[in-house]
């Protein structure tokens, strides 16, 4: 196990290094000169001619990438053309908020999920079967900004159950959480449901139950586990896509995460800002796909000694 952990955090690593490449080549890649674009239209050639010292564009491209590595491992990501103050600083509440909302969404996403999978697959046929297949098509269906302003119209408008918009107690987080889980408790019940029915048809599965095995055990152990494989990557996958989804739900709930924050920062054409935000967001899919690594080792061995 501790070879196949080396082995993935060495491919996190170099990932690490493409993404750091890509993000420093953003402003490099956009027609005309960076430093006018960034100064404004309007801006005079001295503050050109200071934006361009600011940011080192006057050195070679590998200069400058050197530096902006360098500054990546001190935690450095530049200073906001609005505010002047450190991206790092400006990004760490917002990076806490993200952070907090794309838990507990991935929680729910991952349990409601799973069980309702699970359920679907030993109910099969059934009208409960029936019931999650056709909910789960209409939660695919539906955008994740209708789903918040339902939400915000009927729980906290008309019932006036949970606040709609800010960040202010954990009541806030709720709405949006369940916003963001909607849009992908469907494909994971989906997903389980059809693993975890192949499963149950193999014939180990007919030889626990052979063996007096109870009928809780077949479907954990001998069943969902063996099913748990593509439901796993299909996780991983969809984690990156409630990620995409955070940036519609913060600015839906006035939640003052990394996705607004980022809308923000094109709005006013803060490109030290929109670089630290797409850097931040790339190393959140890293880390989810590195876990998504470490869970197929655990769930099955044979993944480990096929690195």
């Amino acid at each position: 196990m501790l070879a196949y952990i080396a082995t993935r955090v060495v491919q996190l690593v170099v990932t690490l290094l493409v993404i750091a490449a890509l993000v420093f080549s953003m402003l490099r890649l956009i027609p005309g000169d960076p430093a006018t674009i960034m100064a404004g239209t309007e801006a005079t050639p001295e503050l050109v001619a200071a934006t361009r010292r600011d940011l080192g564009l006057e050195q070679p491209i590998a200069v400058q990438f050197a530096r902006y590595l360098r500054g990546l491992a001190r935690g450095d990501l530049g200073r906001s053309l609005r505010t002047r103050a450190p991206v790092a600083a400006e990004m760490y509440p917002r990076v806490i908020a993200t952070l907090q909302l794309t838990l507990v969404s991935m929680l729910l996403t991952a349990a409601l999920g799973t069980a309702a999978g699970v359920w679907s697959a030993v109910r099969r046929g059934r009208w409960v079967d029936n019931a999650i297949l056709m909910g789960s098509l209409a939660g695919i269906s539906a955008p994740s900004f209708w789903v918040g302003l339902v939400l915000m119209i009927y729980i906290g408008f008309r019932a006036n159950l949970l606040p709609i918009a800010g960040y202010e107690s954990p009541q806030h987080l709720v709405l949006p959480a369940i916003t963001v889980a909607l849009g992908g408790i469907p494909m994971i019940a989906r997903l389980t449901r059809a693993a975890l029915v192949e499963a149950l048809d193999q014939d180990y599965v007919r030889t626990a139950r052979a063996k007096g095995v109870r009928e809780l055990g077949v479907i954990m152990k001998h069943g969902l586990r063996n099913a748990m494989i593509p439901v796993v990557t299909v996780a991983g996958l969809e984690c990156g896509r409630l990620l995409g989804g955070v940036v519609v739900v913060e600015s839906v709930f006035a939640w003052p995460g990394l996705g607004r924050m980022l809308l923000e920062a094109i709005q006013a054409r803060d490109f030290p800002l929109i670089q630290g935000s797409v850097l931040m967001f790339a190393v959140f899919l890293i880390l989810i796909n590195f876990a998504v690594d470490l869970c197929y080792g655990l769930i099955d061995p044979r993944v480990r000694d096929a690195r």
